[in-house]
């Protein structure tokens, strides 16, 4: 795992922890074992702004004026179709669905090539189709071990091997951060079309800026189901490019997150940095 994410994780961890009072420069650094101008030099090269900026970034009344100031998503129940892309970092993603040919042969005939590459919120096991990216997760330790498993679950049918494409490598340089993306990022997945509507409203979130669950409930036309979004948004096979880490509960909370609550606080902060 990057050791500079490590750090900043456990930094993150503590300023959660200790919110309330407001820690100084000095005491987060002193909790991680860092000088504090070391830790600040570290902690503002990897988010792009200071500890005391992140810890605006992190209050939960930060999060309820983002809510209350959010736009309604487009409803996506008029853009069902293969065609549906949304901005991304001035980039398009494109994401498609598998077809019911694919589904009903499990992916056979496809090839999905996959690697574990770095991130800036550690390695991460990133898998794709000639068509595009079909799971991107974050490692952890409870999890590295199943991946490939997971991924033969979902494409029973496909050949996969472990070797890297040119899709991988432009999804990585863009989480990343790199100038040297090449056109638009493509995916490539797998769900019902419930899982599909999701998603597609997710894409719709812009960069820095968050919804609620019935926010993205009323958007695929279901008010009443902020637990089966809730749900939908859990099996994302995609993480970061379909971005659930948008979504925090209606009071401002971070919520839950399929690769760790702290992961969520990272990325929300390093997009937030960017994008505010």
């Amino acid at each position: 795992m990057n050791s500079d994410y490590q750090r900043i994780a456990e930094a993150i961890d503590y300023i959660n922890t200790n919110v309330q009072q407001q820690p100084s420069l000095k005491d987060i650094a002193g909790a991680i074992n860092l000088s504090p101008f070391h830790f600040q030099r570290i902690f503002s090269r990897w988010a792009g702004v200071t500890p005391k900026k992140y810890l605006q970034i992190l209050t939960v009344n930060r999060a309820k004026r983002l809510l209350a100031q959010s736009k309604p998503l487009l409803d996506v129940s008029e853009n069902v179709g293969l065609s549906s892309s949304s901005r991304l970092y001035d980039h398009f993603v494109q994401l498609e669905a598998m077809t019911p040919g694919e589904y009903k042969t499990g992916g056979a005939k496809i090839t999905i090539q996959h690697s574990i590459e770095p991130s800036p919120f550690g390695d991460i096991f990133i898998a794709a189709t000639p068509r595009g990216i079909c799971r991107l997760s974050f490692l952890t330790d409870s999890n590295k071990n199943h991946q490939i498993g997971d991924l033969q679950k979902d494409w029973p049918g496909a050949q996969i091997e472990n070797s890297s494409s040119e899709i991988m490598k432009n999804a990585q340089s863009l989480l990343s951060g790199k100038q040297n993306v090449k056109g638009p990022l493509s995916l490539h997945v797998t769900g019902t079309n419930f899982q599909i509507a999701v998603w597609r409203a997710l894409l719709q979130i812009d960069p820095a800026a968050i919804n609620s669950y019935s926010q993205v409930a009323t958007a695929v036309g279901r008010p009443k189901a902020s637990r089966a979004v809730g749900t939908a948004i859990g099996s994302n096979p995609v993480a970061f490019f379909i971005p659930c880490h948008r979504v925090l509960q209606q009071n401002g909370k971070i919520g839950g997150y399929l690769w760790g609550e702290t992961r969520k606080h990272a990325i929300h902060a390093w997009e937030s940095a960017r994008y505010s």
